[in-house]
């Protein structure tokens, strides 16, 4: 089994995404007995809240739910308990390299670094409009191609 935990600041946006997301890769792959995936973020704004509003819909409009999941802080089991540890933007990467022991250091990678594009973080959507949260979608669903393929090697 393969683990994946997706981190981003406070786990009601882009991280439950790349969750969701993830997963519905993983399920339609058939995948779901070899890999398993969460997410968690760097602060505790939001524990146990669902995701935004906005990205549970923007995501249920590509046929994604993210209805089960709810906010938590990444714990420093966590840095043990998973394969691949993925910020979705520098700052997060940066807070989780000093939060683990350097052992786990390898682990840990940003998300879009399983893409061919240019960009290297997932923007940050909460303080803007739906744009915001379908371009975070579409970001996530190519690393998560990427993520998938790489997996497969």
């Amino acid at each position: 089994m393969v683990s994946i935990l997706f981190v981003c600041m406070g786990n009601i946006c882009r991280s439950p995404t790349a969750e969701g997301v993830f997963r519905h890769v993983v399920e339609k792959k058939g995948l779901s007995d070899r890999i398993a995936v969460d997410s968690a973020g760097t602060h505790a704004f939001h524990v146990n809240e669902p995701p935004d509003r906005r990205a549970q819909a923007a995501a249920e409009r590509r046929g994604i739910s993210m209805s089960d999941i709810r906010a938590r802080r990444i714990q420093a089991s966590d840095f043990d308990r998973f394969d691949y540890i993925i910020a979705m933007d520098r700052g997060n990467l940066s807070m989780l390299i000093e939060q683990s022991d350097a052992e786990h250091h390898s682990k840990i990678r940003l998300f879009l670094d399983y893409t061919s594009g240019n960009e290297d973080e997932v923007p940050d959507p909460y303080y803007g409009g739906a744009a915001g949260f379908e371009r975070v979608l579409d970001l996530v669903e190519e690393a998560s191609r990427g993520l998938i393929e790489t997996l497969g090697k």
